[in-house]
């Protein structure tokens, strides 16, 4: 025969104490009266308020109670109070002080400095003497009281947090009486019938437990998608939607030469800087580039050409060599352009990229060293800033950002070239969201594409727009060591504006 659990003798005991009585007061007396934890109580009491055997009332007190720092002070004194009994008449030491107290050395200097308890010989600071014989220790008094139960002052409560003596600690316990299903013992229920009470035919005498419809199943295994990943599919479903084709990113590495000089970008550019591109040590340079084209950008930067005056330095080989983690995709760009460039006849073509990027930045709230960057261009004959602006308003229009603004701005290989802004409603400003412009011709022409040929194209982080559609306002809440990944189960299907 099966022993009883504890937790039947408890339920026993309870049923048979409200058969006599009809009520329960204080669950946690009751507790004590059994001789068991008023948490083992409380599970039996859960369970028969499930099937309405008893009804329970929760009664909630706020108390507060001692940290293990104060309860030490209740039992020894307050340090203020342990520092003046250790200084002798004479006076003592800091040092010795130290070596006595222990980590309230410095709590009981300033109390009793701030009590006027204690002083310093003149002249000589080290030495601390008492300025009073006996002192009352209010703060253990306090705490005694309040260790016991009793009401203090609601001054004496503000003390004691300043200092992080107390803490608040809620109290939750029942008060108990017969439920509309009461009975003094009840029945265990089955919950399904095994082929022992098909044997012995008992089944019919059994009383089974009703099925709970309404339960929740075990939660699916399952992945989900981190919201850059989301915004970066949809993107890319837009770009292909308007007909573009992607562009091979895979290469983190890259050369100054694809990555600044092919752009048209000179040498002593600030962005070329250490302080704003991470260079590699090793391999340090390349070697590969092509020698033609090379030549012909050395010669546009150097003394212009294509009607431009260039920008009149001495062009430096060794710096174009020098290998770096891509400060952005546009070296893909200009990598795809010479391709496409060298194909005769010349075919207008749409190309789209999203890839990581890295920049030697600053991290805050809005800026990482590592992002990701998007990047749409369209080469093709007789396109205009006009063009431009209406491929912006379709592709942001498609992400759910409507309200955008342009600003011109400068770029080394753009002009004319504007700054993209969308309107953060979580920020409630305007947040700049990418940069476009129109390829210069010092750019393309010594690339081989024809006179006529221009190229439209615009880039954006992804983690900006992925921010505003969902109302995040802090970079690295959304890509980094920081994420929350409840967020990431909970994101809606639809997100702010699709």
């Amino acid at each position: 025969m099966a022993e009883k659990s504890p937790a039947a003798d408890v339920e026993a005991g309870l049923l048979a104490h409200l058969d006599s009585t009809g009520e329960v007061p204080d669950s946690r007396a009751f507790a004590s009266s059994l001789g068991v934890s008023h948490l083992e109580l409380e599970g039996v009491i859960k369970s028969l308020s499930a099937f309405r055997i008893v009804d329970s009332t929760d009664i909630i007190k706020e108390t507060w109670v001692l940290t293990d720092e104060a309860k030490g002070y209740a039992a020894r004194g307050s340090p203020e109070a342990q520092l003046v009994a250790a200084i002798s008449p004479e006076g003592a030491s800091k040092d010795a002080l130290k070596a006595k107290l222990g980590d309230a050395f410095d709590v009981g200097m300033k109390a009793a400095a701030r009590n006027k308890w204690i002083g310093f010989e003149k002249g000589n600071k080290d030495l601390v003497l008492r300025k009073v014989e006996d002192v009352k220790d209010e703060l253990q008094e306090q705490l005694k009281k309040l260790e016991k139960g009793e009401v203090v002052p609601d001054k004496v409560i503000d003390d004691l947090k300043r200092r992080k003596l107390i803490t608040k600690e809620k109290s939750i316990w029942y008060s108990l009486k017969k439920g509309p299903e009461f009975v003094v013992k009840r029945k265990t229920l089955a919950t399904d019938v095994t082929s022992e009470h098909l044997r012995s035919g008992d089944w019919k005498d059994l009383e089974f437990k009703d099925y709970n419809y309404g339960a929740q199943g075990q939660p699916i295994a399952k992945g989900y998608v981190q919201p850059l990943m989301e915004v970066r599919e949809a993107i890319e479903n837009i770009f292909i939607m308007m007909g573009f084709t992607e562009m091979p990113t895979n290469n983190f590495v890259e050369s100054s030469f694809w990555n600044f000089d092919a752009l048209f970008q000179p040498q002593q550019h600030p962005a070329r800087d250490s302080h704003d591109t991470f260079f590699l040590k090793a391999p340090a340079a390349t070697k590969q580039l092509p020698e033609d084209y090379l030549e012909k950008v050395k010669q546009v930067h150097q003394s212009g050409g294509y009607g431009s005056k260039g920008y009149g330095y001495d062009w430096k080989r060794d710096e174009a060599e020098k290998n770096l983690l891509r400060t952005h995709t546009t070296a893909v760009s200009t990598r795809m352009l010479y391709k496409l460039a060298q194909v005769k006849p010349f075919a207008p073509k749409r190309y789209y990229s999203i890839d990581r990027v890295f920049r030697n930045e600053a991290v805050d709230r809005t800026h990482l060293a590592e992002f990701h960057q998007i990047e749409g261009l369209i080469c093709d004959y007789g396109l205009t800033l006009g063009d431009l602006i209406g491929v912006l308003e379709d592709f942001f229009s498609s992400l759910g950002m409507s309200k955008l603004r342009f600003k011109p701005a400068y770029n080394p290989y753009t002009e004319p070239s504007m700054e993209i802004f969308s309107y953060h409603d979580g920020l409630k400003k305007w947040v700049e969201v990418g940069n476009s412009g129109m390829f210069r011709p010092e750019m393309l022409l010594p690339m081989g594409l024809p006179e006529g040929v221009n190229v439209i194209a615009w880039g954006l982080s992804l983690e900006r727009p992925t921010m505003i559609l969902y109302g995040i306002d802090n970079i690295r809440d959304l890509f980094g060591p920081k994420v929350d990944f409840n967020l990431i189960k909970s994101n809606p299907l639809c997100r702010l504006g699709i």
